[in-house]
């Protein structure tokens, strides 16, 4: 069984006992978080799409941990003006394991 899942305006397709990354959330590392909204789910042969989202559905996670991503450059040039602007950022991330997929 998996489910494609809306989290921070991007889906992500998980299934039970799955990790993946989000944007930082509150929670506390070891506390679960439900996750509300999910756009399809498959089980089988079988499947379900919400209008948007599947009405009563939600995703257990269990929080593991908060880190920070790779850096990322933006790099602006300006020909024959000698001028040159370089800028990091590292987006804040939350590591989440899928414990129970309910439909």
């Amino acid at each position: 069984m998996y489910a494609i899942i809306d989290i921070g305006g991007k889906q992500q397709k998980v299934e039970k006992g799955s990790e993946f990354t989000v944007d930082r959330m509150s929670y506390k590392v070891g506390h679960n978080a439900k996750l509300p909204h999910i756009v399809f789910a498959k089980k089988g042969n079988s499947y379900v799409a919400g209008q948007p989202f599947i009405k009563g559905a939600h995703i257990e996670c269990e929080v593991l941990r908060h880190e920070r991503g790779k850096k990322v450059f933006a790099f602006q040039y300006r020909r024959r003006k000698s001028s040159k602007r370089k800028v990091g950022h590292r987006q804040d991330l939350t590591v989440l394991r899928v414990k129970e997929i309910s439909i």
